[in-house]
Formats: C-alpha cells, sequence, structure tokens
C-alpha cells in the first residue's frame, strides 16, 4: 500500500481458507468486532529516546532494567492494567509485550540511536471499547517517544477505528498526508496511514 510520504509503504499479507473468505462474503452482517493497530515511528525525539539507554555498569539484568525503562517513560500508562513482559537490552534498546483480557495484547520494540531512531507499538482492541480508547492509546504513544514521522495501519472489518485515527494525532501536531485503503477477504479492510510533524 503506497504512501506520498517518501521511504514509507505498507506490505500486507493475508491468507484463508476458503470458508472462510466465503463466510466473509455471504455473511457480512457477523462483524469481527476486533481491530489491530500497528505505528511505526522514526526520529523519536532524542531525549525521550535516552530513556532507552542503560547506564554503563548499572549492574541490572534485562528484565529489572527493562522494567525501569517501562516506569520511567510512561509506557505503563499506555494499557493501565495489563501483565506486562518488558526487557531492557545492553546499552540500549527496549521490547515490551502485554496482554489486557485475553485476546487483547500490546508489543512495543524501540531502537532509540540518534539517527536512525525507531519505535513501534502494536495493540488489539475491540469496536465495543469506550470510543475514546483509540484516542488515548495514540495520545499516549505519542507522548512516550514523539516522532517526527508516524504511520498507523488500522486492521478491521469496521471503519469504526481507523476514522478516528486522524482526529487523535493532528490536535498533537501530527498532519496526515497521506491514506490508502484495501479490502482483504475474511481480514476486512486495512487502512494506512502516513504523518509527518507539522515542522516537516
Amino acid at each position: 500500500m503506497p504512501s506520498k510520504v517518501p521511504s514509507h509503504s505498507w506490505h500486507v499479507f493475508t491468507a484463508s481458507n476458503t470458508n472462510e473468505a466465503h463466510m466473509a462474503l455471504t455473511h457480512p452482517h457477523i462483524p469481527d468486532v476486533l481491530y489491530t493497530l500497528e505505528i511505526c515511528m522514526t526520529e523519536l525525539d532524542r531525549v525521550l529516546a535516552r530513556k532507552f539507554f542503560r547506564r554503563p555498569n548499572d549492574n541490572k539484568t534485562g528484565d529489572t532494567a527493562g522494567k525501569e525503562m517501562t516506569e520511567i517513560t510512561g509506557i505503563n500508562d499506555i494499557n493501565p492494567g495489563a501483565l506486562i513482559c518488558d526487557f531492557a537490552f545492553d546499552p540500549c534498546g527496549y521490547s515490551m509485550n502485554g496482554i489486557i483480557d485475553g485476546d487483547r495484547y500490546s508489543t512495543i520494540h524501540v531502537t532509540p540511536e540518534d539517527g536512525f531512531s525507531y519505535a513501534s507499538f502494536e495493540c488489539v482492541g475491540s469496536i465495543y471499547d469506550d470510543h475514546d480508547d483509540v484516542a488515548n492509546v495514540l495520545k499516549k504513544v505519542v507522548q512516550v517517544f514523539r516522532p517526527a514521522t508516524m504511520s498507523v495501519s488500522t486492521t478491521c472489518a469496521s471503519h469504526e477505528v481507523w476514522t478516528r485515527v486522524a482526529s487523535a494525532l493532528e490536535p498533537l501536531g501530527l498532519k496526515c498526508r497521506s491514506c490508502a485503503m484495501d479490502e482483504f477477504p475474511a481480514a476486512g479492510s486495512v487502512v494506512f496511514q502516513a504523518f509527518t510533524a507539522r515542522r516537516k
């Protein structure tokens, strides 16, 4: 899926058996209520990215340093109540997996080095959650990383989620530069939106 932002595109692979595809086409009134939100961020705020570096000789394990990073960065506030398994790499970098209510999850991976800083966030939610959930998650993710460039891919059978992305991010100083949509059998629609900071 192309983007108007140079070097940004989204590659989608989807597979289903014949029965699932047939059900999706012949019974469109049975919605898949779960959505997947995938966020890729580059050019992270340098000050915030420094929180993903370990101090030399900190005498911590990757697990204990990871828990500390989760707290000091505010990642623990993105999905409050999640059971989090986190890890800090040496000398820098971070990874987290969180479980929320069984089939809900979130995951984060961070490469904080200057010049090629990158962070990804992915989560699964339900269209029946509070309508402010998507906006709140996006706001908290932006507060943790403050990226200059951000792409958001939303996969869902409903249009309820992706339409809230731009309205949640634009007040935070990120402008939608591109939006592409495609429909996939048994997976619903995939919407890929690219954002850059207004200063760019």
